[in-house]
């Protein structure tokens, strides 16, 4: 009997967030979410542009200067603490000059 090719498991295709509007939410652990921050605190330290991937997307930003840090306290009721980071993409090359 003829061998029957093994079937081609299929990579997940990855889609690259470059435009529009994207938005993902997690719920996760206060270990985890350390972990991410250490990660993305590093890529900030270390480069110009940063890169966050989910299971099936990435999406990566070039940012400039200044970076936005907010933090948010509401002590009523139900006390929450909201960090949030705010980048705006990097301008390109410099304008030129008129002569």
């Amino acid at each position: 009997m003829p061998e029957v090719p093994a079937e081609k498991e299929e990579e997940p295709s990855i889609e690259t967030v470059t435009d529009g509007y994207f938005e993902e939410e997690y719920y996760i652990g206060a270990a985890d979410a350390g972990d991410f921050l250490i990660e993305l605190g590093e890529q900030f330290k270390n480069k110009d542009e940063i890169t966050i991937t989910g299971d099936d997307w990435e999406l990566p930003f070039a940012f400039g200067e200044p970076v936005k840090l907010d933090i948010e306290f509401e002590g009523d009721g139900e006390p929450e603490l909201e960090i949030e980071v705010e980048l705006s993409g990097r301008i390109g090359d410099d304008t030129p000059d008129i002569v």
